[in-house]
């Protein structure tokens, strides 16, 4: 009867291989796991601060303000949302409906984090149409 002989030890070159193409595995699909998350929170983070935005236009369209006034402010950043831009712009129009003349406003936020060809770039952009 013939004996096996290094068997064991091709199988346990084997084993760890299997283990290690599993290990590498597993820490790939923690990075993306980790970016994923971050891209999420980065695109929460831009969606508040264009809301943020989208209420500051509210605010001055409902003190007596205009669209130029909005138009006016160039680029805002917000306490707690450091590397975000909000840029905001606003329309008119006025109708003439039976004895009311209500004017529509149109008030657009966009913000954004990052430069656009980095990976860590994020943009979320609002609209909201408000009557007086």
């Amino acid at each position: 009867m013939k004996t096996q002989r290094g068997f064991s030890i091709v199988m346990a070159i084997f084993v760890l291989v299997v283990l290690g193409l599993l290990g590498s595995y597993m820490v790939r699909m923690a990075g993306v796991q980790l970016s994923t998350f971050n891209q999420t929170l980065l695109g929460a983070r831009a969606y508040q601060a264009a809301h943020a935005g989208i209420e500051w236009g509210i605010a001055r369209i409902s003190n007596g303000g205009n669209c130029a006034d909005i138009n006016a402010q160039t680029a805002m950043s917000f306490n707690g949302l450091n590397g975000f831009s909000v840029r905001l712009s606003c329309s008119s129009q006025s109708y003439s409906e039976a004895d009311q003349n209500p004017t529509v406003y149109r008030i657009n936020a966009l913000s954004q984090f990052g430069s656009y060809s980095s990976s860590e770039y994020v943009a979320r952009e609002l609209e909201v149409s408000i009557t007086q």
